[in-house]
């Protein structure tokens, strides 16, 4: 039988409800009167619940999430949307660049200063990669628990993890236990590989260079929207994304559409949109946000727009090339309102690392932490990739590593880790051949033209963006 995920009022209300209780929202009575009528919980990790529910329960959860709709939130004072508000609470927001120079830091005359633009050009190559491999590296992984994930690679002598997960040498008990991504081993264990399989987290910044391409750094939310429409398989969409397609298909308009029944806007999803804004805007990270804001508020608030903002002004400050890991993170948390819920996650998860030793403990104590958030959850994911890159101090292997092995969302941390792990290296050459040899230059889409594409053809797409808001031709692959 045919069960659609993500959508189904009865399987967003428990979801709803754990939001609420996040959000500081008195949502009590309503959940008592879902129980009372026999409602069930949210799915603990699928997006569906294994039998539908009644139609009276379906009507009932579709009022009940338009009620909560209306509770007010206590957390809503500080953790604003809108973008004005987010910068009057951000005492650090970054300045924009010196008058005289471009977001690349070419002057008026369009030239550039040292480092020149086939540096540049790689540094993105190597960004590109990077996320690939993150990706890569946690897809088989995806949705296990913690343990799971350690057992399995503790079976296979890859403890601290180091490389690509295998099936190779596995208990078959062991396997049992703790079974693979089904949709993704074929194409991600070690001896499986052969070029990028698709995935939503590359999906999404080939859909923002179309973006760019056809609209400059200048489109609105609305040109989002209509892209989606244009070039996105509602198919390849997931939690946020999916209900906020759905609304736009219902007449549903931004930014309604990551409000309206949507209980995964404060989720990863706007996360994973964020580089290519900071990948076009090296140097500017206040704009690569502000790119960012534009994108996720289509599906996202507060909490889940501030992790997109936070990861576009870290991958901006990177894309520079002239700043640590350390210091590209603490850019990042100048665009997110302190008293958030994610700029204390942060914070805390970097805090923890710079004094923890080992990074098993610091990954026990972001879960022991964060127990009550969904395992997509925006807050414990964009803690854990900072925690990540810190404690591996921005080194590419360590970076993709820890995030991965951290558990949570374990493809979208790894590539955003990659991504700004990539951009440090600077160069496709400086990550190890045994992370980049098996993606043979070749990335598997669903998305417009893209197939097929190589990663030197989508960072030269990049960098011409990042240059200019003219609108460009497309490469073909």
């Amino acid at each position: 039988m045919l069960r659609l995920t993500w959508v189904q009022p009865e399987d967003l209300l428990g979801h709803e409800l754990h939001q609420a209780a996040l959000d500081g929202r008195e949502a009590a009575a309503i959940a008592a009167r879902w129980r009372a009528a026999g409602g069930p919980e949210c799915p603990s990790r699928a997006g569906a619940s294994p039998t539908p529910a009644s139609p009276y329960l379906r009507l009932l959860a579709a009022d009940l999430l338009d009620e909560l709709a209306d509770l007010p939130s206590r957390s809503a004072e500080q953790e604003p949307t809108d973008l004005a508000r987010i910068k009057a609470r951000c005492p650090d927001w970054p300045p924009a660049p010196a008058a005289g120079r471009d977001a690349a830091g070419a002057d008026a005359g369009g030239t550039p200063p040292a480092p020149d633009r086939a540096p540049a050009q790689a540094r993105l190559e190597a960004s590109w990669l990077g996320r690939a491999v993150g990706c890569l590296l946690g897809k088989p992984v995806e949705k296990l628990p913690l343990q799971g994930i350690r057992e399995l690679a503790r079976a296979t002598g890859n403890w601290p993890l180091n490389t690509w997960f295998t099936a190779r040498g596995l208990p078959p008990e062991l396997a049992a236990a703790h079974p693979w991504n089904r949709r993704s081993a074929p194409t991600s264990l070690a001896e499986n590989i052969d070029g990028m399989p698709e995935d939503d987290d590359l999906n999404y910044p080939l859909l923002n260079l179309l973006l760019l391409q056809r609209h400059g750094r200048g489109f609105s939310t609305s040109d989002v929207a209509r892209l989606w429409l244009d070039e996105l398989p509602a198919g390849r969409t997931f939690t946020a994304e999916r209900v906020a397609y759905r609304n736009l298909l219902s007449g549903v308009e931004p930014p309604r559409t990551a409000r309206h029944r949507n209980p995964f806007r404060e989720w990863i999803g706007a996360l994973i949109r964020a580089d290519v804004h900071g990948w076009t805007n090296p140097g500017d990270p206040a704009a690569a946000a502000e790119q960012a804001h534009r994108d996720a508020t289509l599906t996202h608030t507060a909490n889940g727009v501030y992790a997109a903002m936070f990861a576009a002004a870290t991958l901006a400050e990177a894309a520079a090339g002239t700043h640590d890991v350390h210091h590209c993170l603490r850019t990042g948390l100048t665009v997110v309102p302190p008293a958030s819920r994610l700029a204390q996650a942060v914070t805390h998860a970097v805090e923890l690392a710079c004094t923890t030793r080992d990074f098993d403990a610091v990954v026990d104590h972001l879960h022991a932490t964060h127990h009550a958030h969904h395992w997509v959850h925006a807050v414990p994911n964009t803690a854990l990739i900072a925690a990540a890159l810190t404690h591996a101090d921005g080194d590419f292997t360590g970076s993709v590593c820890r995030a991965v092995s951290g558990g949570w969302d374990t493809d979208s941390n790894g590539a955003t880790a990659g991504s700004v792990a990539g951009l440090l290296a600077g160069d496709p050459a400086a990550i190890p051949e045994r992370w980049t040899a098996p993606l043979k230059n070749r990335l598997a889409t669903s998305i417009a033209d893209f197939n097929g594409i190589g990663f030197d053809t989508l960072a030269q797409l990049t960098h011409r963006l990042s240059r200019s808001e003219t609108h460009q031709e497309i490469p073909r692959s």
